[in-house]
């Protein structure tokens, strides 16, 4: 059924299609991401800047 709607449709821009499918994807994934992570992992990332080097340099 979908075959047909797509061959009815007209000229449709198979790589642009891919790539909105391959962005939305990407963009899902982040969002789940982002939901998932612990409060306490997001305020590390957000003092990470901050922080001198030698708390995050552990190589010395």
């Amino acid at each position: 059924m979908y075959k047909y709607i797509l061959e009815t449709a007209g000229n449709i821009n198979w790589m642009a299609l891919f790539a909105l499918i391959t962005f939305m994807i990407v963009f899902v994934v982040s969002v789940v991401f982002v939901i998932t992570k612990s409060s306490k992992q997001i305020k590390y990332m957000a003092d990470l800047p901050l922080l001198s080097d030698d708390t995050n340099n552990d190589n010395n």
